[in-house]
């Protein structure tokens, strides 16, 4: 490596991204079901005392009953016309397939993809799949990604939906399988060592993201929120990883992206994510 190489090295080590705060802003939230209007009211009851970080005062609360839609199509058409903030629903729609664990059914898979508002979806009322602590209140949330690093959007949503006094999780799980994959290609290279490759390489992916929630930590501070942040900074198999720290953290509300700009459909390890984690509620942006 030229001395022109180490220079540059060092110079991009000490570029860090920076996290800039700004407020949420949510005034008007759409709650959608697939049972009668009293049902429903029932559901919006709820779903108003779980989400108390949201000022009901300020905010235009708006329901639609399963009577008032029989087709995705009819459902995008009212979201466009209603122009919610936040979209409140649970998967599986007009379907009795949340008896399987397999998809988020129709109306949810489209939904999710085909409006640029952020979905909250809770878990199915008759399927007794909720944990004893979900649904109850936002005091314990987890931002999700694999590209934290200077995501300030991901991180003040999760902040708007975090109660004061609570704890809000900023994570980034680094793929174990795909650093494997490159590492494999490194050490057939014989001018590399394959050995510093790993430690170096390995080091650096889980700096940035470290640095970034300190950047985080010190901006929310400086913002005088009452929010405790907690980081989740490692290597491994998401979907495993994010399973148990769900569930050793008790956490009430995931928040990750599930829009690709490259794609039609949602990406594949949020997908995955929002199949198999049905027993809390998770925002999906």
């Amino acid at each position: 490596m030229t001395s022109l190489d180490q220079f540059a090295s060092v110079f991009k080590s000490a570029d860090k991204a920076v996290y800039t705060y700004e407020q949420v802003k949510i005034s008007r939230v759409l709650l959608v079901t697939d049972v009668d209007e009293t049902a429903s009211a029932t559901f919006a009851v709820r779903v108003r005392s779980f989400l108390s970080v949201i000022d009901l005062a300020a905010t235009d609360w708006q329901s639609l009953s399963g009577d008032a839609f029989d087709s995705v199509q009819g459902l995008l058409e009212t979201i466009e016309r209603l122009k919610p903030d936040l979209i409140v629903t649970y998967r599986h729609l007009h379907s009795k397939a949340w008896r399987w664990p397999y998809s988020l059914g129709e109306y949810l898979d489209v939904m999710s993809q085909a409006t640029s508002v952020p979905v909250m979806v809770l878990p199915h009322p008759d399927a007794d799949h909720a944990l004893p602590h979900s649904v109850k209140n936002t005091d314990r949330v987890m931002a999700i990604t694999n590209h934290l690093t200077g995501d300030s959007g991901l991180v003040n949503v999760a902040l708007k939906f975090t109660q004061q006094g609570g704890t809000c999780w900023l994570t980034h799980i680094e793929s174990q399988s795909v650093f494997e994959h490159y590492m494999d290609a490194v050490s057939k290279i014989p001018a590399l060592d394959t050995d510093v490759a790993r430690e170096t390489l390995g080091e650096q992916l889980l700096k940035q993201p470290r640095d970034f929630i300190a950047a985080c930590r010190t901006e929310i501070a400086n913002q005088d929120l009452s929010i405790h942040i907690d980081e989740v900074v490692t290597m491994g198999r998401r979907i495993d990883e994010y399973k148990e720290l769900i569930s050793k953290r008790e956490i009430d509300l995931l928040v990750l992206y599930t829009k690709n700009d490259d794609q039609l459909a949602m990406h594949g390890s949020a997908y995955a994510l929002a199949v198999e984690l049905r027993n809390i509620p998770l925002l999906m942006l």
